[in-house]
Parts: structure tokens; sequence; C-alpha cells
């Protein structure tokens, strides 16, 4: 059935913050704009921890809120907003051959939405819809090492073992004779960190003399550990968001006398040295491709029903740190 001829609206469900710490789910009706457009019925999203968390604090600062729209976003950082960009769902009208697929959408939580064809991505059949959740974070995680890419036998460590750090350091061992060590103050993330075959060690443990640092934490303390540890020329690659924090940083330290190199990476831009020859839809393919790895199912925490969402929200921005990625399910099977 093509959308055209899908008039009728539909209900959906959808979480909205109305304010710092304050979200609730909201009814709304959908309708198809041209016959290009799918429905989809969501089978299960992700909650990413770090942005999501400060959106819903309200701490997106405001020179910011036009940079760190997501592509379905509705309403402002001012609020009320809808907000996030990890959905998997099946395509139920629409799409010609599209229709009955699984498929992946940078759209907020939300039970049904009706978008354009070409703003889904059909999900590999190897890769399950819950561990699909995570094709955004590991996106981010991808694109960071576009913007800074390991070398043979590099020395790394990955700070911060949250999804993007541990996805990270799990894209940077495949590297040939790379050694790479995660550092984080949490040791119960160590049991997650040998789950993906890497070392673990606490800030105090961790090796000098890395060639390349790659900061995850989302803390300033972290970034403040990268430039102790990274080596004489070493890059170090930020991969955090801090929202309206300010960070304090011991330039006047190792910075200059080691000759660092400190990147940025964001991954609403292709890495420069990739941007002519990819686009965002290659990229976001390539990193559901990456998820067919089972070992990843270890990033995410037991899966809570989308009727709990504003509860879920409230608790991980009190700073739970058990959790690291959330999926979220929306009906019986997330399969």
């Amino acid at each position: 059935m093509a959308m055209a001829e899908h008039a009728a609206e539909v209900e959906a469900s959808a979480f909205w913050i109305f304010g710092p710490g304050q979200g609730a789910l909201r009814s709304e009706s959908l309708k198809a704009q041209s016959k290009n457009d799918v429905l989809v019925e969501t089978i299960a999203s992700g909650v990413s921890r770090g942005t999501e968390t400060l959106v819903f604090k309200g701490l997106v600062p405001k020179s910011q809120h036009d940079r760190m729209r997501a592509p379905y976003q509705v309403g402002d950082f001012s609020f009320p907003v809808k907000y996030g960009y990890a959905s998997v769902g099946r395509v139920i009208a629409g799409g010609g051959d599209l229709k009955g697929q699984r498929v992946f959408c940078l759209y907020p939580h939300q039970d049904r939405f009706i978008v354009p064809a070409d703003a889904v991505i059909p999900v590999p059949p190897d890769v399950a819809s819950g561990r699909a959740v995570l094709a955004a974070n590991m996106e981010t995680a991808l694109n960071g090492l576009w913007d800074a890419p390991p070398h043979i036998g590099d020395r790394i460590s990955v700070i911060g073992c949250g999804v993007v750090g541990a996805l990270s350091a799990c894209l940077a061992a495949g590297h040939p004779g790379v050694h790479v060590e995660v550092v984080d103050t949490n040791p119960r993330k160590a049991a997650i960190a040998r789950a993906l075959g890497l070392t673990f060690v606490a800030p105090d443990e961790a090796t000098p003399d890395a060639d390349l640092v790659i900061h995850a934490s989302g803390r300033p303390e972290g970034l403040r550990t990268a430039f102790e540890i990274a080596g004489f020329e070493a890059t170090i690659l930020d991969l955090s968001w801090y929202g309206d924090r300010e960070v304090a940083l011991p330039l006047g330290e190792n910075f200059h006398s080691r000759r660092l190199k400190l990147i940025s990476s964001q991954v609403g831009s292709i890495a420069p040295a990739m941007r002519l020859r990819k686009s965002h839809r290659d990229r976001l393919e390539l990193a559901l491709s990456l998820l067919a790895d089972q070992r990843y199912d270890v990033l995410l925490s037991p899966p809570r029903h989308f009727s709990q969402l504003p509860s879920i929200l409230a608790e991980l921005s009190e700073g739970r740190d058990d959790v690291m990625c959330q999926p979220i399910v929306y009906r019986q099977t997330s399969t």
C-alpha cells in the first residue's frame, strides 16, 4: 500500500520533554505528506545516555541549539522538545520493497512515525533489533576514528568505558599491532571491557606515552587525564560533549612541551578525510553493518518498556552509572 493511499490519520504516542527533568508520553496524529513516505511501527529505540540526559536536564547551551538539533526533532531545547535519534522499526505501509523490512531511523522515541522512504536504512539480517539501536553510537565512534585514524603499532588509550568509548576501543583494536587500553574510574566496567576483549585499568594505572588518546568519559577530569598520559606529539581525540559546562585544561604543562594535538570530533559532519567519498547514509549503513558482532550485546542494559521512559530519563539524569545503552522496547518482541 502506497502512503498516498494511506490517507487516514494514524495515532501515535511520543516522548516529550516539557522542562528540565520533566518528561511525559503524549498522543499525536500522523498523516503522510507524500507518496514517498513510509509508516514505521517501532520495535525498539535506544537512550543515548550522554546527550539525552543533557537535553533532559536543559543543559544545551543556547549557542548550540541549532547545531545539536536531531534530524526529526520537534520543538526547541528551550522546551517543549521531542528528541532522540536511535529508532528501529518495521515498515508497515509505503516504501515499495521496504514494506515489511526492519529499518533504522534517526527518529525520537515514538511508537509509530512517518518519514520519507530515504530517511530509513534497512537493518542487516544478522543484526538484532535491540543491538541495532547502537547504530548512532557506532556512527559517532566510526567518525571519530576517521578524524584521528590509528596507525599500525600504536599504543592507544581510551578514557571512558561508556558506549561510545567501548565502541571506539573495539574499532581501534581491529588495527594490526595496536595495543588498546580502556581507562575508567568505575571498576564495574572492567567486566564489560573483558567481554569485548579489551584491557581495563583505573586512571592511576594508565600506561603513559600513548600515541593516541581517545577521550569519551564526558567529564573534564577525564580529558585532563588524557593530557597526562599522552606521549610526545601524540593526538588526543575528544568525543565527549560537555553541554554548558566549562572545561579547564592544564595547557601550561604537557600540552606545549610534548607538542600535543587536540582534535574535536562531532558526528553532525563527516570527518574531512572521508567527506568527498562518504555520505551520511554511507556512514550509517557502515555503522549498522559493524553491529553484526554479537559481543556488542554487553553494551545493552536489560530492555525496559516505552511506558517507563519518563522515569528512565529521570533516573539516568540523576547519575546512575550502571547503565550503558538503555534499550526501550515497544511490543512483546524486539527481534
